[in-house]
């Protein structure tokens, strides 16, 4: 006798061992993310954006951010055929835009032929379950489309991992009401039912992969932790950091090619191009090493599920020992400096030494004003300029740069050979004395050793007549 469909899933799952049961859940938790994950589909879609100028907030203010949420649906391969404002007090709790302003978008739609609504700010299931019971299209909102980016930029292991943390977070409180087949009651009595029943297993599905998920990140973690610390060991650290698209990957890829004796592949003139970061070793012009991470970029109001879905790789800047914040000198600097200064307070990173390098300055008729909160404010183009200063700053600042120092020591001495390592002799002498002089050119760091040495040889000189 054959059994239902239903008996028949129950009595697989209780003869499938611990391994097929795993890899049926993780099936099953896929194909619910691709099923309820509302975001931008293969073809090029066509989008409306919705956006709402709230309180006091300036027309200037209101420009801005629908300049950057079209950069963000450019970036996500989407095509904006309209943009629909409108001015109130605060967003309508139930349908984000007031009634009127609502028909009026519907009207759009359907004559645009519109395939996706992208609301400015971040979207209540409430609000997004009304909506799209009156437009005859999708409705997604600021936060989704950015996570929409992160998947698609995604590359490594670790990179996805942290994108499908970020997602599964996002989606968990918006389960009720998503699709046809749930059920929309809420709880209490009388109101349970055999959509419920679904949307309790999807729930314990979704919170059984974040458990996995979260592990796996902690191990991840815990290898480059690892990493992390045997490069501290070995060599100084400088962290790029910044706004999205300011310029991070393509300044690191010069100054591999200038300093590295190799070279990288610049970025690409799009948002969130780099989510992994890459560290890449370069060299002083005499020998001494250092890594220059290229780090993921900021955006404003970077939603929380990313911040810590990617904090294990944020955390990378806590731990330079100086900070270059890159700068867009021609897309809102003051903006985006603000925006990254943020985050590094979130990170406690404000502590470390920070360089403001303003990039793409051949872009612009008239520099931003410096960073009154940086060392040093420098500018220049990343692609086309001439960097020397920024890298002098940078290893003046690690203590790398060179410096000429003459030294004494006597002929049966040979702690002054650490002092070239990576230096240069330039004249060598005897004097009265029988001592040597030498003048040689070595690291301000090496030079700092060097005197430490020689006082605490003094020291052990004068206590050992």
């Amino acid at each position: 006798m054959r059994l239902p469909k239903y008996h028949w899933s129950c009595a697989l799952h209780f003869n499938l061992n611990s391994a097929a049961r795993f890899a049926m859940m993780s099936k099953a938790i896929n194909s619910f993310i691709a099923e309820a994950r509302v975001t931008l589909t293969e073809q090029r879609d066509r989008v409306i954006l919705a956006m709402c100028q709230t309180g006091r907030e300036s027309q200037e203010r209101v420009s801005y951010r629908r300049d950057e949420l079209e950069g963000l649906c450019e970036a996500a391969g989407a095509q904006v055929i309209a943009v629909v404002t409108q001015k109130r007090p605060a967003v309508d709790p139930r349908t984000f835009f007031g009634e009127g302003k609502v028909l009026e978008l519907v009207d759009l739609v359907e004559r645009s032929e519109a395939t996706l609504v992208v609301a400015d700010r971040e979207l209540s299931p409430a609000q997004v379950r009304n909506l799209e019971r009156y437009l005859p299209c999708r409705v997604i909102d600021r936060t989704q489309l950015i996570l929409d980016i992160f998947a698609r930029r995604a590359i490594t292991r670790e990179g996805r991992v942290q994108v499908e943390m970020a997602q599964l977070s996002y989606l968990l409180p918006r389960l009720t009401g998503r699709g046809a087949e749930m059920s929309r009651l809420g709880g209490g009595i009388g109101t349970r039912g055999p959509g419920e029943t679904k949307l309790e297993l999807d729930r314990r599905r979704i919170r059984t992969r974040l458990t996995g998920l979260r592990r796996e990140l902690e191990a991840i973690a815990r290898q480059r932790a690892t990493a992390r610390d045997k490069r501290l060991r070995d060599v100084p650290t400088v962290a790029l950091v910044g706004y999205t698209n300011a310029g991070k990957t393509t300044l690191q890829g010069r100054w591999v090619a200038d300093k590295g004796g190799g070279g990288v592949v610049g970025g690409e003139n799009r948002l969130f191009d780099t989510l992994d970061p890459a560290a890449r070793q370069v060299s002083t012009r005499l020998g001494h090493p250092y890594v220059v991470i290229d780090t993921v970029g900021f955006v404003e109001n970077l939603p929380h599920h990313l911040v810590e879905a990617f904090r294990s790789t944020l955390e990378e800047v806590r731990y330079a020992d100086v900070i270059v914040i890159v700068v867009d000198a021609g897309h809102a600097p003051g903006a985006h400096l603000m925006t990254t200064r943020r985050v590094l307070a979130d990170l406690s990173a404000l502590d470390k030494p920070i360089i403001t390098f303003f990039n793409k300055i051949d872009t612009v008729a008239e520099r931003p004003g410096p960073d009154v909160g940086a060392l040093a404010s420098l500018y220049g183009s990343a692609a086309h300029g001439n960097l020397e200063e920024l890298y002098q700053t940078v290893e003046r600042q690690l203590e790398l740069d060179e410096v000429r120092v003459t030294i004494h020591v006597r002929e049966d001495d040979t702690r002054w050979q650490s002092l070239l390592r990576g230096g240069r002799i330039e004249h060598a002498e005897t004097t009265a004395s029988g001592e040597w002089q030498m003048t040689a050119v070595t690291s301000r760091k090496q030079a700092h050793l060097w005197q430490q040495m020689q006082q605490d040889g003094s020291e052990h000189d004068n206590r050992h007549p």
